[in-house]
């Protein structure tokens, strides 16, 4: 039996880039229908994602947008307003990542669509909530990171600010989007009301960079400076090898022990400094510059043998040349490949949740901008001669097939 506990929710997608595709990706991948609505100029994402045999297809817009039906809308034309009107009513829950203000000003925003429908659930992702000082800046992950201290981080570790190179504050909000949005359409189940759910992004990473490096300064009066010392050390960092790097960490008491004996400094066992959770924390600095020494006399291989076998959390240090021809990787196929209509032979990402030991299925690829314009304003509706007009006049937009 699929796991499709969502197959009876319509989701409108009025989001674009990352953030908010990555909400909706998981979304469908638990059985939501979702319908995105695109502008004539596109999702920014179908370019800056990298380049693409047709240039209208990125890799990451691909893979964000699996299972969507899409629809091409010019939202300032008066028959798409209507067309809006239509898709709301029939959703149960609306995403949107645009400005507020730009939401109001189409009619679309979260006060007029629950005046209208009290029992829709819209989720609003901004970069700055809306009731600071920041709210309607513009923002990107980049941004983003800088604001919440993340590139702090590698300053106070390395003297150098650096963005992690991933859309990471994207993809974490859109999965606590995710997460609340279920959360909302259960409670719907026994209310019947709906909920503005609004998730900021800075705020968000803020609070986990926080949760971890507020440390000392967590208490009143404080203990100490701010800054987990063990994460802020130069030495924490994958490990020099003969040929590469290997990635190890150790813990407890026994793990120590364990990985000093492995890497011939067994002497250094009953060393005061290093034979206890509070002795490492109180000598954090000595401790991270002893485990992260280059271990340059074997091979990373050689290592990732020697750390198994004492059963220490050890891996190889990937690189994106590497990490798609891991063995683990590659045994449960986490990538496959399809024939995408428009792109060719293409990559396919699956989920990585398992339900009953079971993969989720990917559903179809990502659809070019306007592919199911038809279809979703014959759902809406709408007949010929309506839909004729609304692609006529501009206010709709299709792909032929």
């Amino acid at each position: 039996m699929k796991f499709q506990p969502l197959k009876e929710i319509r989701v409108l997608d009025l989001t674009s880039v990352v953030v908010g595709p990555a909400a909706t990706w998981r979304l469908g991948q638990y059985g939501a229908e979702i319908v995105k609505v695109e502008s004539p100029a596109g999702d920014l994402m179908r370019g800056l994602g990298g380049q693409s045999p047709t240039g209208k297809h990125s890799g990451t817009y691909l893979h964000l947008n699996r299972g969507k039906r899409n629809i091409c809308l010019d939202l300032k034309a008066a028959g798409a307003k209507k067309v809006m009107q239509r898709l709301i009513a029939q959703a149960d829950v609306i995403v949107a990542n645009m400005r507020p203000k730009a939401l109001e000003k189409l009619g679309i925003g979260p006060q007029a669509v629950h005046e209208a429908h009290p029992d829709k659930i819209y989720c609003l992702l901004t970069g700055f909530g809306t009731d600071g000082p920041y709210g309607g800046y513009p923002a990107y992950d980049s941004v983003v990171q800088a604001a919440a201290g993340i590139p702090g981080l590698s300053l106070a570790r390395d003297g150098v600010p650096l963005y992690v190179p991933l859309l990471i504050c994207d993809h974490v909000v859109g999965e606590i989007a995710a997460g609340a949005i279920l959360a909302a359409l259960i409670e719907r189940q026994s209310t019947g009301c709906g909920r503005t759910i609004e998730i900021p992004m800075f705020e968000t990473m803020a609070a986990f960079v926080l949760q971890e490096h507020l440390a000392q300064q967590s208490f009143d009066p404080p203990v100490g400076p701010a800054g987990d010392r063990r994460l802020l050390s130069p030495h924490n960092k994958p490990v020099q090898t003969m040929d590469g790097h290997v990635a190890v960490t150790i813990n407890t008491d026994a793990q120590v022990q364990a990985f000093l004996r492995v890497t011939d400094r067994a002497s250094l066992i009953d060393d005061p400094r290093f034979a206890t959770i509070a002795a490492r924390a109180d000598n954090v600095v000595d401790w991270f510059e002893l485990r992260g020494a280059p271990l340059t006399q074997r091979t990373t291989a050689e290592w990732l043998t020697i750390f198994r076998a004492a059963d220490l959390a050890a891996m190889p240090c990937h690189t994106l040349e590497t990490l798609p021809e891991d063995p683990h990787l590659q045994a449960v196929g986490l990538i496959t490949h399809e024939d995408h209509p428009t792109e060719g032979r293409t990559c396919v990402i699956r989920s990585s949740l398992l339900v009953d030991g079971a993969n989720i299925p990917t559903r179809t690829s990502a659809a070019p901008c306007g592919w199911d314009t038809r279809a979703v304003l014959v759902d809406a509706g709408f007949d010929i001669d309506e839909i004729e007009t609304l692609l006529a006049e501009g206010s709709a937009h299709d792909c032929p097939h």
